[in-house]
């Protein structure tokens, strides 16, 4: 008998172009965590759909308890007793939790029909075991991001599942939801489940992990027990090379006041939010989830209308009813939903990266394709965007790569102000330095940009001032050089404490 649930032996899997995985290596314990790490394009998605039967190794062997087994699709995958809970969930919103659960896995009474009064009991005790006192006759599109995430855990569990994929399962969820979902992670463990927990925040790695693999352009580089990794090891054995500095903060040149908000108001939402942002700095959104900081850019944005209050663009008031609208007034907003609001997907990068701007890539009544290619491929090297060109399809790429498709989308704008919603979620430490040295950049070429994040050191890390924002208020302005420049600070204002002067 094997000592792991699942093993992947020198797999390799290529596309077009691509060596995605070559020679990957993966071995799970019965009642362990393994940490699964590697910057976009390093190969985890493909290696998650190689174990998941979504495509086939052209090389190398699958086994399951010391079994060999061949997966031609995802069924045979589940019956094996390998699950994925994806870090886009399968969840039918529309529908009850009791149907998501069950969903091509029906019980039948003896009469044929569904039997909904077993599958509701089983739904509710199933829920219950994750932690979850909810209706399962209700939509699950009711509940919160925390028990949609849990309803698919719900269903590895009802299938039997010997180990559990989670993709970056905490890259959506609050505070609260972060710590039932390790709770439950650990007492699946107990269980004796194996679960594989990708992801690319190091302190949750550390947190929760027995074991540890890293993974690097398609190849398995190490596993260690995590009392044997530390962060400075981790990442240097991600990305091949030491970081010294994570938050590579660079300072331009104060400038005017490039936007200056007065006054708010959008029904139940905002509340009288008053901010100045600046040319040539980083002004930081820092808050709780909930806190009101992506509906204020929206509003800004013109995405979603206002009911009262003021916004001015360099000292001249504007009155933005849409999107369209202020692109013209040299704003620009990386969305934090990159696939719904951010990218088409099944369009290529050289179309993606010019959709903000096409009159910019004019030339007469046509599209200048010289300029876009020369663009374009400035965008691939700047941003280390992996492809194996300019005309891959952007749904074909990793989620951190798409990301880096919506930053170059809005960079050839040549706005004035860059809002980045949430820039770095789901993307690697190396490819989140490559994000901060844009906003480095745009910021000495005198632009204003406002980042708004949920994660502290990063606020910190790269923020010239700070607004924070609690239910729909701004609650405290911080420089840089103030005493209350730190995190203690910024997290009493968010829970609603007032900072002395």
């Amino acid at each position: 008998m094997s000592e792991y649930i699942v093993e992947l032996r020198d797999c390799t899997k290529t596309f077009p172009g691509v060596v995605a995985l070559d020679k990957m290596q993966l071995a799970v314990k019965p009642g362990e965590i393994l940490g699964l790490i590697g910057e976009n394009g390093a190969g985890k998605s493909t290696l998650i759909k190689v174990l998941t039967g979504v495509h086939q190794p052209d090389e190398g062997e699958i086994y399951v308890n010391g079994e060999r087994k061949t997966f031609r699709n995802p069924n045979e995958s589940a019956a094996a007793g390998i699950a994925c809970v994806y870090q886009e969930l399968n969840i039918e919103k529309l529908l009850s939790i009791t149907d998501n659960i069950f969903i091509n896995k029906w019980i039948k009474g003896k009469n044929g029909l569904l039997d909904y009064k077993t599958m509701n009991k089983k739904a509710k005790e199933v829920m219950a075991s994750l932690g979850q006192d909810v209706d399962p006759e209700k939509p699950a599109g009711t509940f919160g991001m925390g028990v949609q995430q849990m309803i698919e855990i719900a269903k590895a569990v009802l299938i039997d599942a010997k180990m559990i994929i989670m993709d970056e399962p905490t890259s959506s969820l609050g505070e609260k939801e972060v710590a039932q979902l390790m709770k439950t992670c650990r007492e699946l463990r107990d269980r004796g489940i194996g679960i594989v927990f990708v992801s690319h925040k190091l302190e949750e790695l550390f947190e929760l992990c027995d074991r540890v693999t890293v993974i690097r352009d398609g190849q398995y580089i190490d596993t260690r027990d995590i009392k044997d990794w530390t962060n400075d090891s981790l990442i240097s054995a991600m990305v091949g090379r030491t970081l010294d500095n994570l938050f590579p903060k660079e300072f331009g040149k104060k400038g005017d006041v490039a936007l200056k908000v007065e006054g708010l108001e959008e029904g139940g939402v905002l509340f009288g939010v008053d901010f100045e942002a600046y040319s040539g700095q980083i002004l930081g959104f820092a808050g709780l989830v909930g806190a009101g900081r992506t509906e204020t850019m929206r509003a800004i944005f013109g995405a979603d209308p206002i009911d009262g209050g003021k916004i001015y663009i360099h000292g001249k008031e504007v009155h933005i009813k849409s999107p369209r609208q202020a692109i013209k007034e040299g704003i620009a907003f990386l969305t934090e939903d990159r696939k719904g609001q951010g990218l088409v997907l099944a369009q290529t990068i050289r179309t993606n990266l010019i959709l903000a701007n096409m009159k910019g890539f004019q030339s007469g009544l046509f599209l200048d394709e010289k300029k876009i290619e020369e663009r374009g491929e400035e965008n691939i090297n700047s941003l280390r965007i992996k492809t194996p060109s300019i005309d891959e399809i952007v749904g074909q790429l990793s989620g951190g790569n798409q990301q880096k498709v919506v930053i170059g989308k809005w960079v050839n704008t040549d706005a004035d102000i860059y809002i980045f919603d949430e820039p770095t979620r789901g993307i690697d430490v190396g490819a989140k330095i490559e994000v901060y040295n844009v906003m480095n950049r745009l910021v000495k070429e005198g632009k204003c940009v406002i980042m708004v994040s949920s994660e502290m050191p990063e606020i910190l890390g790269m923020s010239d001032r700070v607004v924070v924002m609690r239910g729909g208020r701004v609650m405290a302005t911080v420089d840089r050089d103030s005493k209350h420049f730190n995190q203690e600070s910024l997290m009493k204002a968010a829970w609603g404490g007032t900072l002395d002067e």
